[in-house]
């Protein structure tokens, strides 16, 4: 009900600021899907986790500022933290390495997006507008491939229930809801925790371990997310 109503309203600005956002994300997800026909997971991991380094950049273009020391330092740190976590034999660089880049860079842009453009408006709407832009985009892309919806075994689909409800309407939403007030370079460093969380599941539930270079990573990553947080200045747009 408390949704039904936030959507009510919903106009043609929330159209306009949603549905860029939402192109972003599928072309984020398109090319890390591609890429994954060419590269490896480890290399689609922390190529694509380079939207911590894209999105300062591309907030700063649109700003025109530069962030904090203190977010710029966090970036580093988390960076240098993914590098860690997700190559634990080192980086090799093949084809589709450039699609995981341009994924890092739809990526940032998404965030950049949701930032500014999703900024004092509901999240209700924004998350509707941009979950549906992207379904409507994927559809296209499939219809231009020529390729026909597949017939999908009945447990697939309480697999994706739990990852379209969860996984991404709920966690979108909650994303849009934090960066009304968290600038998108502040947000990209906390959303490089997601491999640390994800080890932390696989380590609970599937008896995953990590290596030293792991732990290392990890810990990088959560320091890089401290230094932006405490020590960035409370009001910062980039």
């Amino acid at each position: 009900m408390a949704a039904a109503g936030g959507l009510r309203g919903l106009g043609r600005e929330d159209l306009r600021a949603g549905i860029p956002i939402g192109v972003a994300l599928f072309a984020g997800y398109a090319l890390q899907t591609v890429a994954l026909r060419h590269t490896t997971a480890s290399n689609t991991g922390f190529i694509t986790g380079l939207f911590v380094v894209f999105t300062p950049l591309i907030g700063a273009t649109v700003t025109r500022r530069l962030p904090s020391a203190a977010t710029a330092g966090g970036v580093a740190l988390a960076t240098a933290g993914l590098a860690l976590l997700a190559t634990p034999s080192g980086i090799h660089l093949g084809a589709g390495d450039a699609l995981a880049l341009g994924c890092a860079v739809a990526f940032a842009a998404h965030i950049v997006l949701l930032g500014h453009l999703g900024a004092g408006r509901p999240a209700i709407r924004i998350t509707t507008v941009q979950i549906a832009a992207a379904a409507a985009a994927s559809g296209v892309w499939n219809m231009a491939k020529g390729q026909a919806v597949p017939s999908i075994p009945a447990p697939v689909w309480g697999a994706a229930l739990l990852t379209g409800v969860l996984a991404s309407a709920v966690a979108f939403f909650v994303q849009t809801s934090a960066q009304r007030v968290v600038p998108p370079t502040r947000a990209a460093v906390i959303l490089t925790a997601e491999p640390v969380f994800a080890a932390v599941f696989g380590y609970l539930f599937a008896g995953d371990r990590l290596s030293a270079r792991g732990y290392g990573g990890a810990a990088l990553i959560l320091a890089g997310i401290l230094v932006a947080e405490l020590l960035a200045p409370a009001r910062e747009e980039v």
